[in-house]
């Protein structure tokens, strides 16, 4: 398993953007809608760890309650499957079966930790020979 992002859930996805790149001089990678969850998302690089913050604007969400900037944890896996079932036999509980994105090429799934913190899992596609 590697480890590969936080997601934090911001009010404004451009004032975000300013902020951790003009300010704390993370570099910007990408961003994309993802419509199926309403939602717009911009990654932020650190140059020198490599370490990667995705920055998740929800539509509609007006507020953000005390302890809901985290948005999650993400690892990637090679077998979700294989993963889950292992999880599961350890008591782990299953947030969201496995499932794809519109125009994604992965698998995702996610688990809750013992306080409901979402624990994203991504299953990339082999890479083509």
């Amino acid at each position: 398993m590697k480890f590969l992002h936080t997601s934090l859930t911001v009010r404004s996805l451009e004032a975000s953007l300013r902020f951790y790149t003009e300010v704390l001089g993370l570099e910007f990678e990408r961003r994309r809608a993802i419509p199926e969850n309403r939602a717009e998302i911009a990654f932020v690089r650190d140059p020198e760890s490599g370490a990667r913050i995705e920055l998740t604007y929800w539509e509609g969400k007006g507020t953000i309650d005390a302890g809901e900037q985290l948005d999650h944890l993400a690892f990637e896996v090679p077998d979700l499957d294989r993963f889950l079932a292992a999880a599961r036999a350890k008591g782990a509980r299953v947030a969201k079966e496995p499932y794809r994105l519109a125009g994604g090429s992965g698998r995702l799934a996610f688990l809750l930790d013992p306080d409901d913190v979402w624990i994203e899992l991504i299953e990339r596609p082999p890479a083509s020979a």
